[in-house]
């Protein structure tokens, strides 16, 4: 499974185990690097920089020959955190970085002094361009059937489109749950795939396991959109409570987002609220059951090893 996403992060299979918020750890991620796989963790999973700091020194003194592990940096001013984050990182050093949520210029200045590479995420043609002409080494192409926040385009359209217009490679994210969804995503051009929903339900995932079993359980037609946590349309599995409070925003809402002034101070409070609910959920016995998942679930049928997941991805 050679491709230029394997000579970029020197590893032997096309595949980085996505960050995800809340379930992402230092123990799947030593896991990924041993399977022959790149991982990567959110630094906001990280409350403070000095735990950032201690996760990558433990990475780096984990690390195989040929592993390759990374952090993820949500890059506009709603992270407070960002430039700290940064700092340490290109401190301490890693792989690489996935940028989320606004203009990674300066993160790709950074982390390039270092030698650090830089992925973007991106949902259509028109930021892939801008990302690569600031330098990026690769583009995360976001598709709609991703978890979590998700694009518009499908697989196939996203990565025909960016492959046929740019010259970096091209990561697919969303959608993969087994070995036959990676061959259709190289099949289309991608250099390798991000994969996440799958890896939840991994014994070494820092979720309850009513959240793992919960991916067993549920599949690709229990998946449903929610503008409830943050105010921008998230998937989710549908649960009672979820189908209980709906997955519109409410008329409130709708009427305060018109409000100029009011408006960012109504997406803030959102934001918080669903993230804490999310949290919640994810962490303790809540009847707040609020999982963010993708349909790529479909294909989970137990909770396993990480090291386990890997093999049903390759083989």
């Amino acid at each position: 499974m050679a491709t230029e996403l394997t000579g970029l992060l020197n590893i032997k299979h096309p595949i980085i185990q996505a960050p995800m918020f809340l379930v992402s750890n230092v123990s799947m991620v030593k896991e990924a690097m041993k399977g022959g796989i790149a991982g990567c963790i959110p630094a906001l999973n990280y409350r403070t920089l000095e735990e950032l700091r201690e996760a990558l020194r433990e990475l780096k003194a984990a690390q195989p020959e040929g592993g390759s592990f990374g952090f993820n940096l949500i890059v506009n001013k709603s992270n407070v955190k960002y430039k700290g984050q940064l700092d340490v990182i290109c401190e301490e050093g890693c792989d690489f970085i996935i940028t989320s949520l606004g203009s990674p210029e300066e993160t790709i200045k950074e982390a390039h002094k270092v030698g650090i590479k830089v992925f973007c995420d991106v949902t259509d043609l028109k930021f892939a361009k801008k990302v690569e002409g600031l330098g990026a080494d690769a583009i995360i192409a976001v598709n709609n059937e991703a978890g979590g926040h998700r694009g518009n385009l499908s697989p196939e359209v996203l990565i025909k489109e960016l492959t046929d217009n740019c010259s970096i490679p091209v990561i697919s994210a969303g959608g993969v749950g087994c070995k036959a969804d990676i061959d259709e995503m190289l099949g289309y051009g991608a250099a390798g795939v991000s994969v996440g929903s799958p890896f939840i339900a991994s014994e070494e995932a820092g979720v309850t396991n009513e959240y793992k079993q919960a991916c067993v359980d549920y599949g690709a037609k229990d998946i449903v959109m929610t503008e409830r946590i943050s105010g921008t349309p998230c998937t989710v599995i549908n649960t009672p409570y979820v189908q209980k409070i709906g997955t519109k925003s409410t008329w409130l809402e709708n009427l305060l987002n018109k409000n100029r002034k009011l408006k960012k101070w109504v997406k803030m409070i959102r934001f918080s609220i669903g993230m804490n609910a999310t949290k919640n959920a994810a962490t303790k016995a809540t009847y707040k059951t609020v999982w963010v998942a993708g349909p790529s679930i479909e294909h989970t049928n137990a909770i396993l090893p990480v090291k386990d997941i890997i093999k049903k991805l390759v083989r």
